[in-house]
Protein backbone atom coordinates (compact mmCIF):
# COMPACT_ATOMS: atom_id res chain seq x y z
CA UNK A 1 0.00 0.00 0.00
CA UNK A 2 3.31 2.44 -0.19
CA UNK A 3 1.77 3.86 -3.34
CA UNK A 4 -1.56 4.38 -2.12
CA UNK A 5 0.04 6.38 1.13
CA UNK A 6 2.52 8.29 -1.72
CA UNK A 7 -1.23 9.21 -3.15
CA UNK A 8 -2.85 10.30 0.15
CA UNK A 9 0.03 12.72 0.68
CA UNK A 10 0.05 13.88 -2.96
CA UNK A 11 0.34 17.86 -3.25
CA UNK A 12 -3.54 17.97 -4.89
CA UNK A 13 -4.97 15.97 -2.36
CA UNK A 14 -7.13 16.17 0.87
CA UNK A 15 -7.63 13.33 2.94
CA UNK A 16 -11.42 14.41 4.45
CA UNK A 17 -11.96 11.19 5.87
CA UNK A 18 -8.70 8.94 6.13
CA UNK A 19 -8.60 5.09 6.81
CA UNK A 20 -8.12 2.19 4.85
CA UNK A 21 -10.12 1.58 1.95
CA UNK A 22 -13.50 -0.86 2.98
CA UNK A 23 -12.16 -4.29 1.86
CA UNK A 24 -15.17 -5.55 0.69
CA UNK A 25 -15.81 -2.40 -1.67
CA UNK A 26 -17.14 -3.24 -4.64
CA UNK A 27 -15.44 -0.43 -6.85
CA UNK A 28 -13.80 3.11 -6.27
CA UNK A 29 -16.40 5.94 -6.41
CA UNK A 30 -15.62 9.24 -8.26
CA UNK A 31 -18.10 11.74 -7.20
CA UNK A 32 -17.85 14.14 -10.15
CA UNK A 33 -18.88 17.97 -9.67
CA UNK A 34 -16.79 20.95 -10.54
CA UNK A 35 -14.33 18.95 -13.02
CA UNK A 36 -16.98 17.91 -15.35
CA UNK A 37 -14.63 15.91 -17.71
CA UNK A 38 -12.94 12.78 -18.52
CA UNK A 39 -10.04 13.90 -19.79
CA UNK A 40 -7.16 15.42 -18.41
CA UNK A 41 -8.65 15.44 -14.88
CA UNK A 42 -7.03 15.13 -11.68
CA UNK A 43 -9.70 13.85 -9.76
CA UNK A 44 -10.85 11.63 -11.96
CA UNK A 45 -6.96 9.91 -12.37
CA UNK A 46 -6.67 9.40 -8.19
CA UNK A 47 -9.68 7.54 -8.43
CA UNK A 48 -8.31 5.39 -11.51
CA UNK A 49 -5.19 4.81 -9.81
CA UNK A 50 -6.82 3.68 -6.17
CA UNK A 51 -9.09 1.28 -8.25
CA UNK A 52 -6.17 -0.21 -10.24
CA UNK A 53 -4.04 -0.74 -6.75
CA UNK A 54 -6.96 -2.28 -5.18
CA UNK A 55 -7.84 -4.66 -7.94
CA UNK A 56 -11.59 -2.43 -8.37
CA UNK A 57 -13.37 -1.01 -11.32
CA UNK A 58 -13.93 2.89 -10.95
CA UNK A 59 -17.09 4.16 -11.03
CA UNK A 60 -17.80 7.72 -12.14
CA UNK A 61 -21.40 9.43 -10.34
CA UNK A 62 -22.90 12.90 -11.53
CA UNK A 63 -25.60 14.19 -10.54
CA UNK A 64 -28.23 17.53 -11.21
CA UNK A 65 -29.66 19.25 -9.05
CA UNK A 66 -32.48 21.27 -9.26
CA UNK A 67 -31.87 24.11 -6.90
CA UNK A 68 -27.89 24.18 -6.73
CA UNK A 69 -27.23 27.84 -5.79
CA UNK A 70 -27.96 30.35 -8.03
CA UNK A 71 -28.66 28.24 -11.09
CA UNK A 72 -31.02 28.89 -13.40
CA UNK A 73 -32.26 27.02 -16.46
CA UNK A 74 -29.39 29.01 -18.75
CA UNK A 75 -26.45 27.49 -17.01
CA UNK A 76 -27.94 23.64 -16.64
CA UNK A 77 -28.63 23.44 -20.26
CA UNK A 78 -25.44 24.60 -21.30
CA UNK A 79 -24.12 21.98 -18.68
CA UNK A 80 -26.38 19.11 -20.33
CA UNK A 81 -24.70 19.95 -23.38
CA UNK A 82 -21.67 18.90 -21.59
CA UNK A 83 -22.86 14.98 -20.79
CA UNK A 84 -22.54 12.65 -23.95
CA UNK A 85 -18.85 14.12 -23.92
CA UNK A 86 -18.05 12.72 -20.57
CA UNK A 87 -20.21 9.64 -21.04
CA UNK A 88 -17.63 8.99 -24.22
CA UNK A 89 -14.25 10.31 -22.33
CA UNK A 90 -15.54 7.72 -19.21
CA UNK A 91 -16.12 4.95 -21.42
CA UNK A 92 -12.68 5.25 -23.25
CA UNK A 93 -10.96 4.90 -20.22
CA UNK A 94 -12.90 1.93 -18.83
CA UNK A 95 -14.62 3.55 -16.28
CA UNK A 96 -18.64 3.37 -15.27
CA UNK A 97 -20.80 6.12 -15.26
CA UNK A 98 -23.92 7.10 -13.07
CA UNK A 99 -25.81 10.10 -13.85
CA UNK A 100 -28.86 11.10 -11.83
CA UNK A 101 -31.02 14.27 -11.09
CA UNK A 102 -32.69 15.33 -7.74
CA UNK A 103 -34.12 14.34 -5.69
CA UNK A 104 -32.12 11.19 -6.62
CA UNK A 105 -28.91 13.18 -6.43
CA UNK A 106 -27.49 12.12 -3.02
CA UNK A 107 -24.44 10.98 -2.78
CA UNK A 108 -24.54 9.06 0.66
CA UNK A 109 -27.96 7.29 -1.20
CA UNK A 110 -25.70 5.86 -3.97
CA UNK A 111 -22.78 4.74 -1.51
CA UNK A 112 -25.23 2.36 0.52
CA UNK A 113 -26.35 1.07 -2.82
CA UNK A 114 -22.74 0.63 -4.45
CA UNK A 115 -20.85 -0.10 -1.23
CA UNK A 116 -17.29 1.73 -2.63
CA UNK A 117 -14.33 1.34 -1.07
CA UNK A 118 -13.07 4.83 -1.30
CA UNK A 119 -14.44 8.15 -2.70
CA UNK A 120 -12.65 10.52 -4.25
CA UNK A 121 -14.02 14.06 -4.83
CA UNK A 122 -13.03 17.14 -6.94
CA UNK A 123 -12.97 20.27 -4.88
CA UNK A 124 -14.71 23.45 -5.43
CA UNK A 125 -13.97 26.49 -2.88
CA UNK A 126 -17.54 28.32 -2.83
CA UNK A 127 -19.23 27.75 0.52
CA UNK A 128 -22.40 25.73 -0.26
CA UNK A 129 -20.20 23.49 -2.23
CA UNK A 130 -17.99 23.48 0.22
CA UNK A 131 -20.06 22.77 3.23
CA UNK A 132 -21.49 19.25 0.80
CA UNK A 133 -17.94 18.22 1.00
CA UNK A 134 -17.62 18.77 4.90
CA UNK A 135 -20.92 17.30 5.30
CA UNK A 136 -20.29 13.86 2.75
CA UNK A 137 -16.93 13.46 5.19
CA UNK A 138 -19.22 13.49 7.91
CA UNK A 139 -21.71 11.30 7.14
CA UNK A 140 -19.83 8.61 4.77
CA UNK A 141 -18.06 5.82 6.93
CA UNK A 142 -15.48 5.02 4.00
CA UNK A 143 -11.67 7.16 3.56
CA UNK A 144 -13.15 10.62 1.10
CA UNK A 145 -10.27 12.40 -0.46
CA UNK A 146 -10.89 15.45 -2.87
CA UNK A 147 -8.98 16.70 -5.43
CA UNK A 148 -7.91 19.89 -6.39
CA UNK A 149 -8.82 19.64 -10.15
CA UNK A 150 -9.89 23.00 -11.06
CA UNK A 151 -6.60 24.88 -11.32
CA UNK A 152 -3.02 24.32 -12.09
CA UNK A 153 -1.26 24.88 -8.91
CA UNK A 154 -2.83 23.31 -6.30
CA UNK A 155 -4.86 25.82 -3.81
CA UNK A 156 -4.05 24.54 -0.36
CA UNK A 157 -0.19 25.57 -1.39
CA UNK A 158 -0.59 29.25 -1.14
CA UNK A 159 -1.48 28.48 2.47
CA UNK A 160 -3.36 31.85 2.79
CA UNK A 161 -5.08 35.00 0.64
CA UNK A 162 -2.65 36.06 -1.41
CA UNK A 163 -2.79 40.04 -1.53
CA UNK A 164 -2.58 41.38 -5.52
CA UNK A 165 -1.50 39.17 -8.90
CA UNK A 166 2.17 40.62 -7.39
CA UNK A 167 2.52 38.30 -4.26
CA UNK A 168 0.87 35.36 -6.31
CA UNK A 169 2.64 35.53 -9.27
CA UNK A 170 6.22 34.29 -8.11
CA UNK A 171 4.82 31.68 -6.01
CA UNK A 172 2.80 30.27 -8.89
CA UNK A 173 5.84 30.22 -11.26
CA UNK A 174 8.03 28.59 -8.83
CA UNK A 175 5.97 25.77 -8.39
CA UNK A 176 4.77 25.56 -11.82
CA UNK A 177 7.41 23.09 -13.57
CA UNK A 178 5.85 20.58 -10.62
CA UNK A 179 2.53 20.83 -11.31
CA UNK A 180 2.02 21.97 -16.06
CA UNK A 181 2.48 18.42 -16.69
CA UNK A 182 0.47 16.26 -18.90
CA UNK A 183 -1.93 14.35 -16.77
CA UNK A 184 -1.76 10.49 -16.74
CA UNK A 185 -5.64 9.70 -18.42
CA UNK A 186 -4.89 6.50 -16.74
CA UNK A 187 -7.27 3.48 -18.02
CA UNK A 188 -9.33 1.25 -15.03
CA UNK A 189 -7.98 -2.32 -15.70
CA UNK A 190 -11.40 -3.61 -13.89
CA UNK A 191 -14.35 -3.15 -16.49
CA UNK A 192 -17.60 -2.35 -14.32
CA UNK A 193 -20.37 -4.13 -14.52
CA UNK A 194 -23.48 -2.13 -13.67
CA UNK A 195 -25.56 -4.07 -11.00
CA UNK A 196 -29.17 -4.65 -11.75
CA UNK A 197 -31.65 -2.52 -10.72
CA UNK A 198 -29.64 0.22 -9.79
CA UNK A 199 -30.81 4.03 -11.33
CA UNK A 200 -28.74 5.55 -14.04
CA UNK A 201 -30.29 8.34 -16.68
CA UNK A 202 -28.80 8.15 -19.94
CA UNK A 203 -27.13 11.09 -21.12
CA UNK A 204 -30.14 11.18 -23.97
CA UNK A 205 -32.33 11.77 -21.10
CA UNK A 206 -34.55 15.03 -21.68
CA UNK A 207 -32.71 16.30 -18.11
CA UNK A 208 -34.75 20.21 -17.72
CA UNK A 209 -37.83 18.73 -19.04
CA UNK A 210 -40.81 19.34 -15.59
CA UNK A 211 -37.76 20.06 -14.04
CA UNK A 212 -38.92 22.73 -11.00
CA UNK A 213 -35.43 24.68 -11.57
CA UNK A 214 -35.46 28.47 -11.99
CA UNK A 215 -36.12 29.89 -14.84
CA UNK A 216 -35.26 33.11 -15.12
CA UNK A 217 -32.44 33.17 -17.37
CA UNK A 218 -33.51 31.57 -20.91
CA UNK A 219 -30.74 29.36 -22.22
CA UNK A 220 -28.38 30.33 -25.11
CA UNK A 221 -28.42 30.63 -28.66
CA UNK A 222 -25.21 30.42 -30.76
CA UNK A 223 -23.12 28.34 -27.93
CA UNK A 224 -22.76 25.09 -26.82
CA UNK A 225 -21.89 23.43 -23.52
CA UNK A 226 -19.26 20.51 -23.40
CA UNK A 227 -15.47 19.41 -23.66
CA UNK A 228 -15.41 18.61 -27.39
CA UNK A 229 -16.97 22.48 -28.26
CA UNK A 230 -14.17 23.77 -25.80
CA UNK A 231 -11.61 21.78 -27.44
CA UNK A 232 -12.68 23.11 -30.97
CA UNK A 233 -12.38 26.80 -29.13
CA UNK A 234 -9.16 26.35 -27.88
CA UNK A 235 -7.33 24.75 -31.04
CA UNK A 236 -8.86 27.68 -33.09
CA UNK A 237 -7.77 30.31 -30.68
CA UNK A 238 -3.83 29.29 -30.29
CA UNK A 239 -3.70 29.00 -34.38
CA UNK A 240 -5.36 32.66 -34.91
CA UNK A 241 -6.10 34.37 -32.28
CA UNK A 242 -3.24 34.18 -29.53
CA UNK A 243 -0.70 36.03 -31.60
CA UNK A 244 -2.77 38.98 -31.35
CA UNK A 245 -3.86 38.49 -28.09
CA UNK A 246 -1.58 41.50 -26.19
CA UNK A 247 -2.82 43.68 -29.26
CA UNK A 248 -6.63 42.97 -28.80
CA UNK A 249 -7.34 41.39 -25.32
CA UNK A 250 -8.83 44.90 -24.27
CA UNK A 251 -10.71 45.65 -27.57
CA UNK A 252 -14.60 43.77 -26.92
CA UNK A 253 -14.84 44.57 -30.72
CA UNK A 254 -13.32 42.09 -31.52
CA UNK A 255 -12.70 38.80 -30.88
CA UNK A 256 -9.39 38.45 -29.18
CA UNK A 257 -10.11 36.37 -26.51
CA UNK A 258 -10.31 32.49 -26.03
CA UNK A 259 -13.95 32.09 -25.13
CA UNK A 260 -13.38 29.45 -22.77
CA UNK A 261 -14.42 31.16 -19.50
CA UNK A 262 -17.74 29.27 -19.49
CA UNK A 263 -16.21 25.87 -20.47
CA UNK A 264 -13.67 26.65 -17.68
CA UNK A 265 -16.25 26.94 -15.10
CA UNK A 266 -17.95 23.78 -15.55
CA UNK A 267 -15.00 21.99 -15.92
CA UNK A 268 -15.70 21.02 -19.26
CA UNK A 269 -12.18 21.83 -20.19
CA UNK A 270 -9.34 21.97 -17.69
CA UNK A 271 -6.35 24.92 -17.13
CA UNK A 272 -3.75 22.21 -17.58
CA UNK A 273 -5.17 21.46 -20.94
CA UNK A 274 -5.20 25.16 -22.43
CA UNK A 275 -1.75 26.12 -20.94
CA UNK A 276 -0.13 23.12 -22.44
CA UNK A 277 -1.90 24.00 -26.08
CA UNK A 278 -0.32 27.52 -25.46
CA UNK A 279 2.84 27.04 -24.02
CA UNK A 280 3.20 24.56 -27.53
CA UNK A 281 1.39 27.02 -29.92
CA UNK A 282 3.53 29.24 -32.37
CA UNK A 283 2.48 32.42 -31.20
CA UNK A 284 5.31 35.06 -29.83
CA UNK A 285 6.40 34.48 -25.91
CA UNK A 286 4.89 37.60 -25.18
CA UNK A 287 1.65 36.98 -26.38
CA UNK A 288 1.91 33.49 -24.67
CA UNK A 289 2.97 34.87 -21.53
CA UNK A 290 0.62 37.45 -21.37
CA UNK A 291 -2.71 34.64 -21.95
CA UNK A 292 -0.82 32.66 -19.41
CA UNK A 293 -0.74 35.64 -17.00
CA UNK A 294 -4.44 35.71 -17.15
CA UNK A 295 -5.22 32.19 -17.40
CA UNK A 296 -2.60 30.91 -14.17
CA UNK A 297 -1.99 34.39 -12.05
CA UNK A 298 -5.07 36.00 -12.43
CA UNK A 299 -7.76 33.19 -12.34
CA UNK A 300 -5.92 31.31 -9.43
CA UNK A 301 -5.76 34.42 -7.28
CA UNK A 302 -9.39 34.49 -8.23
CA UNK A 303 -9.65 31.17 -6.33
CA UNK A 304 -7.29 31.40 -3.59
CA UNK A 305 -9.26 34.86 -2.58
CA UNK A 306 -12.60 32.67 -2.39
CA UNK A 307 -10.89 29.50 -1.23
CA UNK A 308 -9.18 31.56 1.87
CA UNK A 309 -11.86 34.90 2.46
CA UNK A 310 -15.15 34.05 3.84
CA UNK A 311 -16.73 37.02 2.47
CA UNK A 312 -15.94 36.79 -0.96
CA UNK A 313 -19.60 37.27 -2.47
CA UNK A 314 -20.03 40.83 0.06
CA UNK A 315 -18.34 44.19 0.72
CA UNK A 316 -16.72 42.96 3.83
CA UNK A 317 -13.70 41.13 1.82
CA UNK A 318 -12.44 44.85 1.14
CA UNK A 319 -9.34 45.86 2.71
CA UNK A 320 -9.00 48.36 5.63
CA UNK A 321 -7.41 50.75 3.11
CA UNK A 322 -10.44 50.48 1.04
CA UNK A 323 -12.86 50.07 3.94
CA UNK A 324 -11.53 53.65 5.26
CA UNK A 325 -11.51 55.27 1.99
CA UNK A 326 -15.14 54.27 0.80
CA UNK A 327 -16.63 55.07 4.37
CA UNK A 328 -15.18 58.79 3.97
CA UNK A 329 -17.64 58.86 0.87
CA UNK A 330 -20.47 57.41 1.84
CA UNK A 331 -22.18 60.24 1.94
CA UNK A 332 -20.99 61.66 -1.28
CA UNK A 333 -24.00 62.91 -3.89
CA UNK A 334 -24.95 61.17 -6.53
CA UNK A 335 -25.15 62.72 -9.69
CA UNK A 336 -27.79 60.00 -10.90
CA UNK A 337 -29.30 56.80 -9.01
CA UNK A 338 -30.32 53.39 -10.53
CA UNK A 339 -32.55 50.57 -9.26
CA UNK A 340 -31.89 47.24 -9.27
CA UNK A 341 -34.59 46.12 -12.42
CA UNK A 342 -33.19 49.63 -14.29
CA UNK A 343 -29.45 48.06 -14.11
CA UNK A 344 -31.20 44.79 -15.08
CA UNK A 345 -32.76 46.35 -17.86
CA UNK A 346 -30.03 48.28 -19.16
CA UNK A 347 -32.16 51.95 -18.97
CA UNK A 348 -29.47 54.11 -18.09
CA UNK A 349 -28.16 57.06 -19.78
CA UNK A 350 -24.52 55.35 -21.00
CA UNK A 351 -24.79 53.56 -24.00
CA UNK A 352 -21.90 51.64 -23.26
CA UNK A 353 -22.44 50.23 -20.09
CA UNK A 354 -26.17 49.60 -21.49
CA UNK A 355 -24.38 47.22 -24.16
CA UNK A 356 -22.14 45.65 -21.77
CA UNK A 357 -25.34 44.37 -19.85
CA UNK A 358 -27.21 43.36 -22.58
CA UNK A 359 -24.38 41.97 -23.85
CA UNK A 360 -24.41 39.63 -20.63
CA UNK A 361 -28.20 39.04 -20.89
CA UNK A 362 -28.68 38.05 -24.57
CA UNK A 363 -25.01 36.23 -25.00
CA UNK A 364 -24.76 34.64 -21.04
CA UNK A 365 -21.23 36.55 -21.46
CA UNK A 366 -19.05 40.19 -20.93
CA UNK A 367 -15.61 40.93 -22.06
CA UNK A 368 -13.10 41.23 -19.06
CA UNK A 369 -12.12 44.76 -20.16
CA UNK A 370 -15.59 46.20 -19.86
CA UNK A 371 -17.10 44.02 -16.84
CA UNK A 372 -14.46 46.18 -14.87
CA UNK A 373 -16.53 49.36 -15.95
CA UNK A 374 -19.64 47.56 -15.54
CA UNK A 375 -19.07 46.86 -11.87
CA UNK A 376 -17.31 50.55 -11.26
CA UNK A 377 -20.69 51.81 -12.84
CA UNK A 378 -22.84 50.41 -10.69
CA UNK A 379 -20.79 51.76 -7.70
CA UNK A 380 -21.77 54.92 -9.16
CA UNK A 381 -25.04 54.56 -9.38
CA UNK A 382 -26.45 53.16 -6.09
CA UNK A 383 -26.93 54.16 -2.95
CA UNK A 384 -23.82 52.49 -1.07
CA UNK A 385 -20.69 50.17 -2.23
CA UNK A 386 -22.66 47.56 -0.17
CA UNK A 387 -25.78 47.54 -2.52
CA UNK A 388 -23.28 47.87 -5.25
CA UNK A 389 -21.64 44.44 -4.96
CA UNK A 390 -24.87 42.73 -4.02
CA UNK A 391 -26.65 44.08 -7.50
CA UNK A 392 -23.43 43.26 -9.39
CA UNK A 393 -23.02 39.41 -7.69
CA UNK A 394 -27.01 39.17 -8.53
CA UNK A 395 -26.61 40.06 -11.99
CA UNK A 396 -23.38 38.53 -12.88
CA UNK A 397 -24.28 35.03 -11.48
CA UNK A 398 -27.86 35.19 -13.58
CA UNK A 399 -26.74 35.94 -16.65
CA UNK A 400 -23.36 35.05 -17.32
CA UNK A 401 -22.79 31.72 -18.13
CA UNK A 402 -19.36 31.65 -16.01
CA UNK A 403 -21.12 33.13 -12.79
CA UNK A 404 -21.53 32.04 -9.67
CA UNK A 405 -17.76 31.67 -9.95
CA UNK A 406 -14.56 32.47 -8.23
CA UNK A 407 -13.31 34.82 -11.42
CA UNK A 408 -16.94 36.52 -11.38
CA UNK A 409 -16.27 37.23 -8.02
CA UNK A 410 -12.94 38.38 -8.01
CA UNK A 411 -13.60 40.70 -10.44
CA UNK A 412 -16.53 42.49 -8.63
CA UNK A 413 -14.70 43.09 -5.98
CA UNK A 414 -11.75 44.38 -7.90
CA UNK A 415 -13.97 47.00 -9.34
CA UNK A 416 -16.30 48.04 -6.33
CA UNK A 417 -14.01 47.70 -3.33
CA UNK A 418 -10.50 48.03 -4.81
CA UNK A 419 -9.60 43.98 -4.12
CA UNK A 420 -6.03 43.50 -5.72
CA UNK A 421 -5.48 47.20 -6.37
CA UNK A 422 -3.92 50.06 -4.51
CA UNK A 423 -5.25 53.18 -3.87
CA UNK A 424 -5.59 55.77 -6.61
CA UNK A 425 -5.79 59.58 -6.57
CA UNK A 426 -8.91 60.75 -4.20
CA UNK A 427 -12.44 61.60 -5.84
CA UNK A 428 -15.96 61.77 -5.11
CA UNK A 429 -18.19 58.86 -4.29
CA UNK A 430 -15.04 56.16 -5.37
CA UNK A 431 -12.44 57.29 -2.61
CA UNK A 432 -9.20 56.05 -3.81
CA UNK A 433 -10.64 53.40 -5.60
CA UNK A 434 -9.85 53.33 -9.16
CA UNK A 435 -11.95 54.80 -11.52
CA UNK A 436 -13.01 54.60 -14.82
CA UNK A 437 -15.13 56.85 -17.29
CA UNK A 438 -17.05 56.37 -20.56
CA UNK A 439 -14.48 59.18 -22.32
CA UNK A 440 -11.09 56.80 -20.98
CA UNK A 441 -12.46 53.37 -21.39
CA UNK A 442 -13.96 54.51 -25.11
CA UNK A 443 -10.65 55.92 -26.36
CA UNK A 444 -9.05 52.59 -25.58
CA UNK A 445 -11.38 50.61 -28.35
CA UNK A 446 -13.74 50.75 -30.64
CA UNK A 447 -16.61 51.84 -28.69
CA UNK A 448 -19.10 52.41 -31.09
CA UNK A 449 -18.14 49.34 -32.91
CA UNK A 450 -19.00 47.50 -29.87
CA UNK A 451 -22.53 49.27 -29.56
CA UNK A 452 -23.34 48.57 -32.68
CA UNK A 453 -22.24 44.91 -32.57
CA UNK A 454 -24.87 44.09 -29.20
CA UNK A 455 -27.43 45.81 -30.31
CA UNK A 456 -30.70 46.28 -28.97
Amino acid sequence: MDRFEQLAGDARVTVRRGGAPAPDGTCVLYWMQRAQRGHDNPALDVAVEIGNLLGKPVVAFFALMAFFPGANLRHFAFLVQGLPDIAEALEKRGVGFVLRRSPGHKLEKLCAELKPALVVGDENPLRDAEKWRQDAARNLQIPFWTVDADVIVPTKLLLKEQYAARTIRPRLQKLLPEFLVPGKDLRAKISWKKPRGLASLPVTFNFLGGWPVNRSAQPLRGIKGGSSEAQRLLKEFVRGQLKDYPKLRNHPETKGTSQLSPYLHFGQIGPRTVALAVQKAGATQPAKDAFLDQLITWRELSVNFVRFNPNYDNFECAEPWAHRTLAEHTADHRPVLYNERQLENAETHDPLWNAAQRQMVHYGWMHNYLRMYWGKKILEWTRSPAEAFQIAVRLNDKYELDGRDPNGYAGIAWAIVGKFDRAWSERPIFGKIRYMSLQSTGRKFDSAEYIKQIGN
